[in-house]
């Protein structure tokens, strides 16, 4: 493993990277950074997302959701409060049970879900923005609340990410949510930080976790989130959804040949 400064700012590039992405897409972030620490730094895979999650507890996503709101975005505070509650037990059940798997078997089947996602990716036509003040199709019930975010803590304990890929169409398809609605949302819930519960499973396993690499990512990260969400809200992201499927495969393809 290279030294702390060549860490810091190598964590602090795959974070300006993953951040735009999040901001863009509302997922994405932690997506990629997980393979790119794998691959590039060459950490285990168990590392790899234990440190994309540890990177995710300061609040970096608040310039992307400041961004959102100012356009009008509504956040339904009650439904963020559910989720909340829910993902706080699912992200430390679903960091124990990756800590249990091996590093091939853990990191092959990130690989697999990479492939799903990208191809599921290039299939999305991307949603256009809601008009300003826009609310959910359906008021948000608490257990509605609670099994969407245990939904997404168990997968972000899993794989290392922020869970708003689950959350974000648990979302729109169940409780009508426009889809950058769902986005600001899951943006929201990760603000606090709800993910130290699978931190610390992952910290206290192994080899422990590279901080002066995970300070990069969170200093990176913040940086791209807003830059991602300014590109995000003021152009037609077709052409960029397209480009984020292949990038996804691609990495798919990388960690399956890793692992």
């Amino acid at each position: 493993m290279a030294g702390p400064s060549f860490q810091f700012l190598a964590g602090a590039g795959s974070g300006l990277v993953g951040g735009m992405l999040s901001g863009m897409f509302g997922v994405g972030g932690a997506i990629v950074q997980v393979p790119l620490l794998a691959l590039a730094l060459h950490l285990d895979q168990h590392q790899a997302q234990g440190a994309t999650l540890a990177a995710m507890l300061l609040p970096n996503g608040l310039p992307a959701v400041l961004h959102y709101r100012r356009r009008g975005m509504p956040i339904h505070w009650v439904l963020v409060t559910w989720m909340v509650l829910g993902f706080l037990p699912g992200v430390y059940g679903g960091s124990w049970i990756a800590t249990h798997i091996p590093n091939a078997p853990l990191r092959l089947g990130f690989a697999v879900f990479l492939l799903l996602l990208g191809l599921r990716t290039l299939r999305l036509k991307p949603a256009l923005p809601p008009p300003p003040g826009e609310g959910t199709g359906h008021p948000p019930s608490a257990a509605a609340g609670l099994l969407i975010g245990l939904a997404g803590g168990v997968a972000g304990g899993l794989m290392g990410i922020g869970g708003g890929v689950v959350m974000i169409p648990l979302m729109v398809w169940w409780l009508g949510c426009s889809h950058r609605e769902a986005q600001l949302q899951s943006m929201t819930l990760l603000l606090p930080p709800i993910g130290l519960p699978g931190v610390l499973v992952y910290a206290s396993s192994g080899g422990g976790l590279p901080w002066a690499l995970l300070a990069g990512v969170a200093a990176g990260f913040a940086v791209g989130a807003y830059l991602g969400a300014r590109v995000g809200t003021a152009v037609h992201a077709s052409r960029l959804t397209k480009g984020f499927g292949v990038v996804l495969i691609l990495l798919a393809v990388l960690l399956a040949w890793r692992s």
